[in-house]
């Protein structure tokens, strides 16, 4: 009974393995339909008898303005182009933060958030955490940079059933995501910590105020190139 247990728990872990690997070899090159963010917010919808409320228009990268890829590295990832999906000084600084009782504040990178968001669920718990170590580590290896950011850009939440950068482009400054300006394009980027509390626009004082230093970070960034990083 033991051996029988153990052979089951050996091929389910290897048939997720092949099933897992598989579809991140799929997402290297289709667009991501939905991610279970969507679902699961359109069945609290449900649930409160709201309007189901679900934007999503996915675009390749390259009509994605250059402002708003650069504005999102900038604001939640600047040494993107150089890590390996995990950026150790970012999480050790969070984690003496977060012991000093301040604010809490997270280390993840875009390569850890993609992960999440596209192939798991948002919560905290030690087992996703472990998934989303696992899935950072196959987008890392079999995906390229510019394909991160491009799924990163399409697949996050940036409004209330807002997904992905044309539909917040449009509900936020009804234009295309390729039109965005430096200023708009880091108004999208100041609300993605919490994408259902702050508006893009009108910008409060203190949406604003992290636009500008998001602004200036993309000056001090400079020129977006991936090819230098492959």
């Amino acid at each position: 009974m033991l051996k029988r247990i153990f052979r089951f728990v050996l091929k389910t872990i290897f048939w997720l393995v092949v099933f897992s690997v598989a579809l991140v070899f799929l997402y290297k090159k289709v667009p991501v339909p939905a991610t279970p963010l969507m679902v699961i917010r359109g069945i609290e919808q449900y649930q409160e008898g709201k309007d189901l409320v679900c934007k999503h228009d996915w675009v390749s990268i390259d009509k994605i303005s250059k402002n708003l890829q650069l504005a999102v590295l900038c604001s939640e990832d600047q040494n993107f182009l150089n890590h390996t999906g995990f950026d150790f000084k970012a999480i050790e600084k969070a984690y003496e933060n977060n012991k000093k009782g301040k604010r809490i504040k997270g280390g993840s990178t875009i390569s850890q958030q993609t992960a999440k968001n596209v192939f798991l669920w948002p919560n905290r718990s030690w087992l996703r955490k472990g998934l989303e170590t696992y899935f950072t580590f196959l987008i890392e290896k079999i995906w390229t940079k510019e394909r991160i950011l491009e799924v990163y850009l399409n697949s996050i939440e940036m409004g209330n059933g807002i997904y992905g950068a044309e539909a917040a482009s449009q509900y936020w400054f009804k234009k295309s995501a390729s039109k965005l300006s430096p200023q708009e394009a880091a108004a999208i980027a100041a609300i993605l910590p919490n994408p259902r509390k702050y508006k893009a626009n009108p910008a409060t004082k203190y949406i604003s105020s992290r636009k500008n230093w998001i602004v200036k970070q993309m000056v001090y960034f400079g020129t977006l190139d991936f090819k230098k990083n492959e």
